[in-house]
């Protein structure tokens, strides 16, 4: 091998270390997880024979920063999370009249912009 080539090759390889990557001639920093935006994360609450329940509350905690935002059903038992994190994770459940459906995970892992989740009430 040439010195030359042996030189450069050291350079990237130095460059790389450092977390910068070359770029067109020039040394670049080297990108940062991709930003995956927001999504919206949409659903029914339903009893246990599968009608829809009207004023059931539903909840979305960020399970890092322990915040939570609340949704109140539709008369078609509706609920919507919108401006939803795509990084962070999240349980999800809903509550009425002290029944309680399962605890759901809304998933940094998973990639879909529009999540729809079915929530039952025991």
């Amino acid at each position: 091998m040439k010195l030359g080539v042996c030189v450069a090759a050291g350079a990237v390889f130095t460059a790389l270390a450092l977390g910068v990557v070359p770029f067109g001639g020039i040394l670049a920093p080297a990108g940062h997880a991709q930003n995956l935006g927001q999504r919206s994360v949409n659903g029914t609450v339903v009893d246990a024979d599968s009608s829809p329940v009207v004023g059931a509350t539903i909840f979305l905690r960020n399970t890092k920063s322990k915040s939570i935002r609340s949704y109140t059903s539709t008369k078609d038992g509706r609920f919507r999370f919108v401006q939803v994190n795509m990084s962070d994770d999240y349980d999800l459940w809903a509550e009425k009249e002290g029944k309680k459906s399962a605890v759901k995970t809304v998933s940094s892992w998973d990639t879909r912009k529009e999540l729809e989740v079915e929530l039952k009430l025991k």
